[in-house]
């Protein structure tokens, strides 16, 4: 699995997950406080309607929901047997449409290169063996002048304190284990990474969310948790 820039306990850690995944008030309850706002962000920043979209990382089909709902024709991907069907299955629940697949991102890439007019990867380059790849990935399959919006969580001591101290181990909102602080990337190091396979990043953002109150919203501090938005070269 670790050719397929995997790692075997990261999927099975997620799959304990799957039955659950569409209960707000469960395990994945941070997700569906963030989903608004990130399917808002991308919303804002590329035309959905019409639009063919990659989710890389789908989990259990959040955000690939929402981007269907705004239009858009959605392929979604993950290695998680069991979350990708959840996924499914939920369809029939909100009668939308999206392509899920199990499949990793190299797979796509190779298949589909270069025919998409936006790539979203949210909360899982912290959780691949290498980054680098995944990025090298996302933008392959990037029309020219298509759209990477990637988040993920900032390596600094405000970040280990929210996602591991206080989400794991003071209010267990997430399973003690789903985040390792080594992997966490900052801005800076993502930026480099996009600009070696010819994207620009155009908009960086801070989300916060706040556990007590369930209020998530897009920010100016990128601390703890952030979505960038970055361009193809056309």
């Amino acid at each position: 699995m670790q050719q397929a820039n995997v790692s075997a306990e990261e999927i099975a850690r997620f799959e304990k997950l799957a039955s659950r995944w569409w209960d707000p008030d469960g395990e994945s309850r941070p997700l569906h406080d963030l989903n608004p706002v990130r399917a808002a962000y991308v919303a804002g920043l590329a035309p959905l309607r019409g639009a063919k979209v990659a989710d890389v990382g789908c989990g259990g089909g959040l955000l690939s929901e929402a981007l269907a709902r705004s239009g858009a024709h959605v392929t979604a991907i993950d290695l998680g047997d069991k979350l990708i069907e959840i996924a499914k299955l939920h369809l029939f629940e909100s009668h939308l449409s999206v392509d899920y697949r199990v499949q990793s991102s190299t797979e796509l890439a190779e298949a589909e290169g270069g025919t998409f007019d936006v790539v979203c990867c949210m909360e899982l380059i912290e959780h691949v063996p290498d980054p680098l790849v995944l990025v090298r990935d996302l933008a392959a399959m990037l029309k020219p002048g298509g759209r990477l919006f990637l988040s993920t969580l900032n390596r600094t001591p405000a970040a280990f304190g929210a996602a591991i101290v206080g989400a794991e181990y003071l209010m267990r909102l997430l399973p003690r284990g789903t985040h390792h602080y080594a992997q966490f990337l900052k801005p800076s190091e993502v930026a480099a990474m996009i600009r070696r396979f010819d994207l620009e990043l155009e908009d960086i953002k801070g989300l916060a969310y706040n556990p007590l109150t369930r209020n998530a919203k897009l920010s100016g501090n990128t601390a703890v948790n952030y979505v960038l938005c970055a361009r193809k070269a056309p």
